[in-house]
């Protein structure tokens, strides 16, 4: 298969895809604890975006690096109830000092 057939292929599935949830009986969507999944699914994908992004190298291996560091003190900022822009200027700077200094 070549490039065209499968960029042809993923549009179709991801047509398909949203087909589907148009299809979806509104009374299979109503449930209490479908509402409780659907809510939690953003906050799930961004968390497992953000550890994707974290822990892997370019190779897809593991790598401990000023990322990690910078994670850690945006976590400490919004455990301190910091504002978004504190918490963003603060894990940003913190991975351009430790990568300044040499690590990461």
């Amino acid at each position: 298969m070549n490039l065209w057939g499968a960029i042809i292929v993923a549009a179709v599935i991801a047509f398909a895809t949203k087909l589907a949830g148009h299809l979806i009986p509104a009374h299979l969507l109503s449930g209490r604890s479908t509402r409780r999944v659907m809510g939690a699914m953003p906050v799930a994908l961004l968390a497992a975006l953000v550890a994707t992004q974290t822990f892997t190298g370019p190779s897809g291996t593991l790598v401990v690096d000023a990322r990690l560091a910078a994670v850690g003190v945006a976590v400490l900022a919004l455990l301190l109830r910091a504002p978004f822009i504190v918490v963003v200027v603060a894990g940003a700077a913190t991975a351009a000092g430790l990568r300044w200094l040499g690590w990461g």
